[in-house]
């Protein structure tokens, strides 16, 4: 199901008594148009041939008039206010793109040339473009031909898939094949783990008749495909598959085509969640009304009718409005500071938001951590205690996180990743400890960083700096220590899957 089909499946209004305004508006509209069109002329005291000369207006009668215009606004402000929605606000903590898992056939067939470099170097190149657009979502590889294999778990950062994508060639499989209905049930297990519904891309250039019907049939997750095959080649499993097909294409309108198929499942599980609010879209109604109302400034019509509404919307305007720009014409501080968001740009969108919540999540994103605990520390929800909690882990500042995250617990006791990040900020503060203790019988001397200092509240241990020596004689150095480690991945990923072919 598309997105704009789930949309209407969604829409609604809030406010639907609202709706009850454009039934009077067109009874007015239709009293007045009436009353105007049919005027009753003095005929009686003035003679036909003069009353035809002296009458103004009659040839209009079907035409465009004021109360027109006035009956159309009306029933703009009434659907505006009745609160059409078909979307929920987005939640800043949650990803609002699905878990994905993707599937990519690696066999000799992926070698061909006809998709330039090869079928497997742009599907690789294709899979680096869908990462680049998912950044911040949850994404797994896994690998398949005679066997799928799990190649990366489900990750949020995507650097971590680009080395084992890299090493991916047809050597590195036990067996050839192309069965794709393996790699089927390993994505489902890998997305059993997930809270939200997930998706499943194949990338391949072939599919059996028999997993034809085993992908159409999927319902709790998505299922589309990347065709790696040159224009005007087509393949058998591909044609009759019932689910989204793209053909690779030389730009990102494949990967555009595919996330939006891919998040359509997703997208329904955000919005029958009802833990975010609807997203109220009646603002969108009063851009026609504004234009409608221009024409007011016709001669001849109505101008009374338009100081109603200046007077309306003045007195709608709250205190301390800014207008710097011409953004600030229609947009507020929050939105654009949305927008700079979803832009990833989350230093402007930290400067533009006045919302604590969003601007001390923004600050987080952009890496000021200090900053953002001081802005949250303003708000009592336990969304604001977590991400302060995560702000001070980052920080360094563990003991600060612990109170945060048990702050959290003690709001929300439910809340979600609370009770493991506490449990995980106890283990790191546990291990600074330990290691400055250890650091006072001479352990570990000569290594780490050149200048560490850790917070010593609970007295274990002396506050020391361990400064690096450089006069160790035989210590690698970080780059002669990186050289010594074997970086194939291929290799690794030969052995691995060799181990796992044997053991199914």
């Amino acid at each position: 199901m598309t997105g704009i089909l789930i949309a209407i499946e969604m829409f609604h209004f809030l406010r639907p008594w609202f709706l009850l305004l454009i039934p009077a508006a067109a009874l007015l509209w239709w009293y007045l148009r009436h009353r105007l069109g049919h005027q009753n002329l003095p005929t009686d005291t003035v003679a036909p041939h003069l009353l035809v000369a002296l009458t103004v207006g009659q040839q209009r009668k079907g035409r465009l008039m004021p109360i027109d215009l006035v009956a159309v606004l009306m029933v703009l402000t009434s659907l505006g206010a009745s609160g059409p929605t078909w979307s929920r606000v987005p939640d800043p903590f949650v990803a609002q793109t699905a878990p994905l898992v993707i599937a990519l056939h690696v066999s000799p067939s992926m070698q061909a040339t006809d998709v330039q470099p090869s079928r497997l170097d742009r599907a690789k190149q294709k899979i680096r473009d869908l990462l680049a657009i998912r950044a911040g979502a949850r994404s797994a590889l896994v690998a398949y031909g005679a066997t799928a294999h799990s190649v990366v778990p489900m990750t949020e950062d995507p650097n971590v898939l680009q080395p084992y994508l890299e090493g991916l060639q047809p050597d590195v499989m036990p067996d050839d094949g192309n069965d794709a209905g393996r790699a089927l049930d390993l994505a489902n297990d890998i997305l059993a783990d997930e809270d939200a519904p997930g998706g499943v891309l194949f990338v391949t250039d072939a599919l059996q008749s028999s997993d034809v019907a085993g992908l159409s049939s999927q319902e709790q997750i998505s299922v589309a495909i990347l065709a790696m095959l040159p224009q005007g080649k087509g393949d058998a499993g591909l044609d009759a598959v019932s689910v989204p097909v793209a053909q690779v294409a030389i730009d990102d309108g494949d990967i555009a085509q595919l996330e939006r198929a891919l998040n359509a499942a997703y997208r329904r599980a955000l919005a029958e969640d009802g833990k975010q609010p609807w997203d109220d879209k009646g603002w969108i109604l009063a851009w026609p009304a504004a234009l409608l109302v221009l024409l007011w400034f016709r001669r001849g019509w109505t101008m009374r009718w338009s100081m109603v509404v200046v007077l309306c919307f003045g007195l709608q305007i709250p205190g301390g409005v800014r207008a710097e720009g011409v953004a600030d014409w229609f947009l507020t501080a929050d939105q654009q500071g949305q927008i700079a968001f979803d832009r990833k740009d989350f230093t402007r969108s930290a400067e533009l938001y006045l919302d604590p919540m969003h601007k001390g999540y923004a600050q987080f994103r952009d890496g000021q951590y200090p900053e953002a605990i001081a802005t949250l520390s303003q708000l009592d929800t336990p969304e604001a205690s977590f991400v302060q909690g995560m702000a001070s882990l980052r920080n360094r500042g563990y003991r600060d996180a612990i109170d945060a995250f048990q702050l959290t617990l003690d709001r929300d006791p439910d809340f979600p990743g609370a009770a493991h990040n506490l449990v995980l900020a106890r283990k790191i503060l546990e291990y600074v400890e330990s290691t400055r203790e250890q650091s006072d019988t001479g352990e570990h001397t000569g290594e780490g960083a050149d200048d560490i200092v850790f917070d010593n509240e609970d007295a274990r241990g002396a506050d020391t700096q361990i400064q690096g020596r450089e006069d160790s004689i035989g210590l690698l150095t970080a780059d002669q220590w990186m050289n010594t480690v074997d970086t194939d991945t291929g290799d690794f990923l030969r052995q691995r899957f060799a181990i796992e072919a044997a053991r199914q």
